[in-house]
This record gives C-alpha cells, sequence and structure tokens, in this order.
C-alpha cells in the first residue's frame, strides 16, 4: 500500500468505531531506503505529517495494539534491539525490495 492512498487504510481496518486502536508503523523512504518506525493513535494523520515532511514515503507495514503500552513497547524494541528489528525485515523481506 502506498502512502497516497492512505485513505484506503480505513477501509482494511476492522476496528469497531468505539474501540481505540494504537498502531506501530514503518514507513520507508523510496530514494534512499531509509526506515522509520513510530506509533500513534491514528495512522492516517501520523502519516500524513511525515508526508509534508518528506514526500517519498511508503507505509511498508503496521500492527494494531488495543493498550498503548504494548505499542509503545513494541516500538521501543524495534528501535533499540537490533534482533527485533531483524526478525521483523526477515518477515518483510519482499515488501522491502
Amino acid at each position: 500500500m502506498e502512502c497516497n492512498d492512505i485513505t484506503l487504510l480505513a477501509e482494511f481496518d476492522p476496528t469497531p468505531s468505539n474501540l481505540r486502536m494504537y498502531y506501530v508503523y514503518i514507513l520507508r523512504d523510496k530514494n534512499t531506503d531509509e526506515l522509520y518506525y513510530g506509533y500513534t493513535n491514528n495512522l492516517n494523520r501520523r502519516i500524513s505529517e511525515h508526508k509534508k515532511k518528506m514526500q517519498d514515503l511508503e507505509l511498508i507495514y503496521y500492527e494494531a495494539y488495543k493498550k498503548e503500552l504494548d505499542a509503545r513497547n513494541r516500538e521501543s524494541r524495534l528501535k533499540q534491539y537490533a534482533q527485533a528489528l531483524t526478525a521483523l525485515k526477515t518477515r518483510l523481506t519482499e515488501s522491502l525490495k
């Protein structure tokens, strides 16, 4: 899914509207292949904010959590522990091409 198709995210989100979810996401810069990690409670808004700074980003992965602390801990593990990031990159081999 391309970031310029962020309106499609709502179509794929099975979350009931009365349940707040927290998302850990990975964006990739199409020019440099640099990856950006974060967490948010509003994926569409956060991607839009990133795209205001850098146009050539694409969403390559996200996870949804019911509790904010779970999402925050997951983001922290991805940023701090190479093993967690390596395992995720192994799962995303085709998406990272």
